[in-house]
């Protein structure tokens, strides 16, 4: 193996786990961004259940199986945060309007990432590739000088040369 092989497989390799790491981290933001996006549905969901004569005997859920019992006057609004740890009480409408355009904004990020994470995921496809023919060309390389009989070098391409234990190709080379 000559020393710019070497090098193109070790560069190649530590692209393919570079990108992979990236990959994995896309997946995470895309993971977290649709319990945001559930989270705000079911905010949604719990709003548009009360009716307009407000209720009587809701449970609120406080966290960690903790509810409060409590009645919803008619005319009660919802305290929404408006940014920046800001937060202002609107009416149930107004509320309902504010989830669902940061919902709209959400789904066009997670469409973002998707996208860039598909991107991503065909680049490393793509450069996994170029290592393996690499790899192969390196392995099995060709004598264009010396010809042999047909018969001959369809077994030789049948077989592979054995290795001995530990020195085959990895990514990590």
């Amino acid at each position: 193996m000559t020393e710019p092989d070497r090098e193109e497989l070790q560069r190649l390799a530590q692209l393919v786990e570079v990108n992979r790491e990236r990959l994995q981290a896309l997946e995470q933001q895309i993971r977290n961004l649709e319990g945001i996006k559930i989270e705000q549905e079911h905010a949604m969901e719990a709003l548009e259940s009360i009716s307009e004569q407000g209720a009587k005997g809701a449970m609120v859920p406080l966290g960690a199986g903790v509810q409060i019992v409590t009645d919803i006057p008619p005319d009660a609004g919802a305290v929404v945060d408006i940014g920046s740890r800001v937060q202002a009480e609107k009416t149930r409408p107004e509320a309902l309007e504010i989830l669902r355009s940061r919902n709209d904004e959400l789904k066009g990020i997670i469409d973002s990432v998707t996208k860039e994470h598909q991107e991503l995921e065909n680049h490393v496809v793509a450069l996994a590739s170029r290592f393996n023919e690499i790899a192969t060309g390196i392995q099995a390389p060709g004598d264009s000088d010396h010809h042999e009989p047909e018969n001959v070098q369809a077994t030789q391409t049948k077989r592979r040369p054995r290795r001995k234990r530990g020195t085959e190709l990895t990514l990590d080379d």
